[in-house]
């Protein structure tokens, strides 16, 4: 019996295959509209600005959620324009109107966004101007989850713009080489046992060859997610613990 056939895994297939068409309509948002493509870019300085000056976690939760509405909410309005233009592609009043609704609903999300982020941010600035600026120290295991999710960012984008092979499945670089070497490192900064660095080295080994091996990855693919991996959390690690 193939793997496909049993139930469990089934759904595992189909959700991995739902995500990696999920991914898929980011990158090309991110791709075609400049809008979207400014909001990431706000995104990222904001929550890793959040993070460098420390945030608290809960005003740092609220930053996010805030962030990702606006995000979402552009992309719904992407969407909403491409629907549009398909269904009109002359120029009608209630198409226009259509879109104007959608931008409106960016713009509030936005200036909500921008509104709160004041309140949330300007105590921090205040304490900056008085006191000097200093880079926050974080706990290893929060450097570790962020640096797993900057380097699905530039396994994604770096894919996207390579055009080689799917976000989450083959093409250069290697994102299960990436994260898995990522982890790693982040391990032999979390624990003090050799012999769980050794362990985790090895794990990180044998998913990176198991790429080559199906045939999946090419040894550059490997090679380059491994260092994006190894390179980026090392920093993130010099920089914040």
């Amino acid at each position: 019996m193939k793997p496909r056939n049993w139930p469990f895994l089934n759904l595992i297939f189909q959700w991995l295959d739902s995500a990696n068409a999920a991914t898929e309509g980011i990158i090309e948002a991110a791709r075609t509209q400049r809008h979207l493509k400014f909001h990431l870019l706000v995104a990222f300085v904001v929550l890793f600005g959040c993070f460098l000056i420390g945030v608290e976690k809960f005003e740092f939760i609220a930053i996010a959620l805030i962030t990702l509405l606006v995000i979402v909410a552009e992309m719904f309005n992407s969407a909403l324009e491409v629907v549009v233009d398909l269904t009109s592609p002359e120029k009608n009043e209630k198409a226009r109107i259509a879109k104007d609704i959608a931008a409106g609903a960016v713009l509030i999300t936005a200036v909500g966004a921008l509104i709160i982020g004041y309140l949330i941010l300007w105590p921090y600035f205040i304490r900056i101007i008085q006191n000097g600026f200093w880079i926050a120290k974080h706990y290893p295991e929060n450097i570790a989850l962020l640096a797993v999710i900057i380097i699905m960012l530039l396994v994604i984008m770096l894919k996207a713009y390579l055009g080689r092979g799917h976000p989450l499945k083959g093409g250069c670089p290697s994102g299960h080489a990436a994260v898995a070497f990522s982890i790693w490192i982040s391990i032999t900064y979390i624990s003090t046992d050799s012999l769980v660095w050794i362990i985790s080295l090895i794990l990180a080994l044998i998913i990176a060859s198991s790429r080559l091996m199906k045939q999946i990855h090419s040894i550059l693919d490997i090679v380059l997610g491994s260092a994006i991996g190894i390179l980026t959390t090392m920093a993130l690690y010099w920089i914040f613990y």
